[in-house]
């Protein structure tokens, strides 16, 4: 992330949530999942057909993340997932609708916002907790917002392709914020490891 300081917050924070969905797919299914290279600025965001899933976070910054499926896409990650942790093919959904393919994308998106706040705690210190992810199907889009934010959040998408190439995409609003560093990263990690090793000898007496 060395060009960081070239994006704008949100742009920075949507690239982070991007690399964790990467991470929690390629891991939990086995397959390889790209993202695209150009990342989209929106008015607002939205869940679309055929299954959409949304998780709110709040903390020292808050927000929306959603993740949009084709019924092809859902059904490809969630196939491989189950056959990677060793259930056989014949005993799987063949259908999107289905409550097992709701349910382990429900899951997956759970993973990908506690992979994403770890990443956001890493690289700025800042933290935040999410309420449990809502997946369902739907047949028509339905725009999203949090009440607190009103007009003021800011919008990106960016675009995934499967193994497969099942397109699918993911959709994130957050607050009118900046993160603006008091001093470099490096600087603050030594300084939270010395008063580590302040601490550690206070408590032994020394």
């Amino acid at each position: 992330m060395a060009d960081n300081k070239r994006l704008d917050t949100i742009s920075r924070v949507a690239r982070i949530f991007a690399q964790a969905v990467q991470d929690v797919l390629q891991a939990s299914t086995n397959s390889r999942v790209t993202y695209a290279p150009t990342m989209q600025k929106v008015p607002s965001i939205s869940m679309k057909p055929d299954l959409g899933c949304f998780v709110q976070f709040n903390g020292d910054y808050s927000g929306l993340f959603i993740m949009n499926l084709s019924g092809p896409a859902a059904l490809e990650l969630y196939r491989r997932s189950m056959t990677y942790m060793g259930m056989p093919e014949d005993g799987l959904a063949n259908d999107y609708t289905s409550d097992d393919v709701v349910n382990a994308v429900g899951e997956i998106i759970n993973q990908v916002i506690g992979r994403a706040r770890s990443m956001v705690e890493a690289e700025y210190g800042l933290t935040a907790t999410n309420n449990q992810p809502k997946a369902i199907t739907i047949s028509s889009a339905i725009t999203l917002s949090v009440a607190t934010m009103l007009d003021r959040a800011q919008c990106r998408r960016i675009s995934f392709k499967t193994e497969d190439n099942h397109s699918f995409h993911v959709e994130m609003s957050l607050e009118q914020t900046e993160f603006i560093r008091l001093f470099p990263k490096e600087e603050r990690e030594l300084s939270s490891l010395q008063t580590d090793v302040d601490d550690l000898l206070e408590n032994r007496g020394l």
